[in-house]
């Protein structure tokens, strides 16, 4: 029986549009870097920015400069959020229900810690929430399992009762190295063929298919 849910943020519970690929670009413009595409910066969109900036910047940007567009990027991110983020429709009802389940609900995400409680509390959506885990707290990024394991060593959970959720496939790729069960989410997936090819142990199109879970 599922006890405990682990949820990615961006593209799982909050739709931020285009957000992330305006700031990105916005970012990349300034430096004078060539900007990656929409599609690109959705390819990678899940694992951080430390993952992904050197990449576009073709490895080109020394560690001052990439430090500076990461604060750059989180910046102009931050004051974009406040008005374009919303949640997916249904997802506070979810939240309510398992919550009221007695489920203990967790964000594992590759934003920082600071901007992940900005969100959630932006959202309204805090409470229901026992811990959250980003970027800065762990070792390794996805798709490694140190944002689940951490979580369940911080929680003393049984990685038996845990499923991580996701949009994309890192989400899903970290869960399995973790081992615990896994659920694809459609609704804010950029790419659903690459969830599929990952196995999960869920594929749901809706966030009301949660509470399905079991």
């Amino acid at each position: 029986m599922l006890q405990n849910y682990l949820f990615d943020f961006d593209g799982t519970l909050a739709d931020s549009g285009t957000t992330t690929v305006d700031a990105i670009q916005a970012v990349f413009a300034d430096y004078k870097f060539t900007q990656p595409s929409a599609d690109e910066i959705r390819y990678y969109m899940g694992i951080p920015i430390e993952t992904s900036f050197p990449i576009w910047t073709d490895h080109q940007a020394d560690d001052k400069t990439l430090a500076a567009m990461y604060a750059d990027f989180r910046q102009i991110y931050g004051e974009l959020e406040r008005v374009n983020i919303k949640l997916f429709a249904g997802i506070k009802d979810v939240l309510a229900t398992l919550k009221a389940d007695n489920k203990e609900l967790f964000v594992v995400t590759s934003k920082a810690s600071g901007a992940i409680k900005r969100s959630l509390k932006q959202l309204a959506i805090e409470q229901y929430f026992t811990g959250t885990i980003g970027s800065d707290q762990v070792d390794h990024y996805k798709p490694a399992p140190d944002g689940v394991l951490n979580i369940a060593r911080q929680y003393q959970l049984n990685l038996d009762q845990c499923i991580m959720i996701g949009d994309a496939k890192y989400d899903l790729q970290m869960g399995n190295a973790a081992g615990v069960a896994t659920c694809g989410c459609k609704w804010g997936a950029y790419d659903v063929a690459s969830l599929e090819k990952e196995k999960p142990t869920y594929l749901i199109d809706h966030p009301q298919e949660l509470l399905t879970l079991r």
